[in-house]
């Protein structure tokens, strides 16, 4: 891990106890209802990748066996705290969604929400997504990301001048770019409120026979 990579961590592990409620307002001003939208398409072995303090458990189907990493030891305790309430038991751990700790090919599904954004190196960590996803399994993501209007895209250059140093928070990026330069077809694009929300459903391509 480098320097500004352990800085970046302990920013959020900072931000454990407040995140919920910081989130509770995006997600019912900006976001709807995309962490049900994302999750109930998870089927199988499902990775979440950066899976905080667990928001989106409650909305994963019972079925499925679930996988979660997350590079913030206070906010995988939270997760931890609430997959238990929930009575369920999922496998979550300390790790680096620019390094997963997987062999290649190994879940039927990866799911990834509101992080992009922060991780260091959103790049490598799609890159990194799609090798651990088998052939034919599916990529859920959804961010915030670059404003369709040019007056929001000024506004969001404007508060990364902020928030980038912080926290290593962009508003600006874009993962389908990153998605679509792998080759996976997209299958579902929803992109509303003022296009700042965008998720997706990607499929990786079958092995050639």
């Amino acid at each position: 891990m480098t320097n500004r990579d352990d800085r970046l961590r302990r920013f959020w592990d900072k931000q454990a106890d407040s995140y919920d409620r910081q989130m509770g307002f995006m997600d019912r001003r900006l976001f709807r209802d995309t962490r049900a939208w994302v999750c109930r398409q998870a089927t199988g072995n499902t990775l979440e990748v950066a899976i905080g303090t667990g928001l989106n458990l409650p909305h994963y189907p019972d079925d499925v066996r679930l996988t979660g990493i997350e590079w913030s030891s206070p906010m995988l305790d939270q997760a931890r705290r609430r997959a238990s309430d929930l009575g369920r038991d999922h496998d979550l751990r300390v790790g680096d969604a620019q390094s997963l700790p997987f062999a290649d090919d190994s879940f039927d599904t990866v799911v990834c929400t509101f992080s992009l954004c922060a991780i260091p190196d959103d790049r490598q960590a799609v890159q990194e997504m799609v090798r651990v996803l088998r052939p034919d399994g599916l990529l859920l993501l959804a961010d915030h990301v670059e404003a369709a209007p040019w007056a929001g895209r000024l506004l969001q250059r404007a508060i990364e001048v902020i928030t980038v140093p912080l926290g290593g928070e962009h508003w600006r990026r874009r993962p389908i770019r990153h998605v679509q330069a792998l080759g996976l077809p997209i299958e579902r694009h929803d992109r509303f409120t003022l296009g700042v929300v965008e998720r997706l459903a990607a499929r990786k391509p079958a092995a050639a026979a």
